[in-house]
């Protein structure tokens, strides 16, 4: 179902951007002329105009005045520079969604001057295809209707879940910078295959698949990961010879040692 006098302007026209507004379109959630962007790439708000529809704004400004939602989905470096330059043209209306990593909601109200409905959103890239997941906390004046608005445009490309601000950290480091890390283990899986005498291509086909495969299985299943892990696992066999050399190496303590690493970074960020 189309949704009615909720214009939504995306101030930077990224690839995070680009997903969301192609997956609010093809949901048919939205329609192109709802959406618009606005940019300093003026040769980037061409090419989305070109691809989608949508109407673009070479000033910030005119976009906020133009809609009710304003999506903030510039580098976190640049946002506060963004927020002072449209703070004197949001009205009590506007709902600020900010998908800028390690952002927190304080710092977007102080900014921007006024209690006022703000959601933090941390997505994550597998939404370029429609299969993300985004963790979505509610501050200042935002109310339940609020979140079922921003809910309904994240759930237009992936799944989303709720959490309070305090965990946005964790989320970043677990589902924001995951799907590098994942790609990073795919690569040393790549690499082993071609180890073991595969060619690249062939090797690479079969770890995607691998990968894509346990990935719907677990999604699809009801039964929790270890149990999906023991039914691969004969006593004695090959996948137990390779856990065995897996947890020797310490497994766990990487992957824990990693994501705390992006948290760290994450709050890191927050503070500067």
């Amino acid at each position: 179902m189309v949704q009615k006098n909720n214009n939504i302007g995306f101030i930077g026209a990224g690839n995070m951007a680009e997903a969301i507004i192609k997956g609010l379109i093809k949901s048919g959630l939205y329609n192109p002329d709802q959406l618009a962007a606005s940019d300093s790439d003026v040769d980037k708000l061409k090419l989305k105009a070109r691809s989608y529809g949508i109407r673009t704004y070479d000033s910030n400004r005119e976009l906020v005045q133009s809609c009710p939602i304003i999506v903030l989905s510039v580098k976190p470096q640049v946002l506060r520079g963004v927020l002072s330059e449209i703070a004197g043209h949001l009205t009590p209306g506007h709902l600020l969604i900010s998908i800028a990593a390690g952002i927190p909601i304080s710092l977007i109200q102080d900014l921007t001057g006024k209690d006022r409905p703000i959601i933090r959103v941390m997505p994550n890239t597998p939404a370029l295809i429609q299969r993300g997941i985004s963790a979505l906390a509610r501050g200042g004046s935002a109310t339940e209707e609020d979140m079922n608005k921003a809910r309904a445009i994240f759930n237009a490309v992936g799944k989303t879940v709720i959490t309070d601000e305090k965990m946005m950290d964790a989320v970043t480091a677990l589902s924001g910078s995951g799907p590098g890390f994942v790609f990073r283990i795919m690569e040393a899986f790549t690499q082993a295959g071609e180890n073991l005498g595969f060619d690249r291509e062939t090797s690479l086909m079969l770890v995607k698949q691998t990968f894509l495969g346990a990935s719907h299985l677990a999604d699809e299943s009801d039964r929790p990961l270890a149990r999906l892990r023991e039914m691969v696992t004969s006593p004695g066999g090959t996948t137990a010879a390779g856990l065995a050399a897996l947890d020797d190496k310490g497994i766990s303590e990487v992957i824990n040692s990693c994501t705390k690493a992006a948290c760290d970074r994450s709050i890191e960020l927050g503070k500067k």
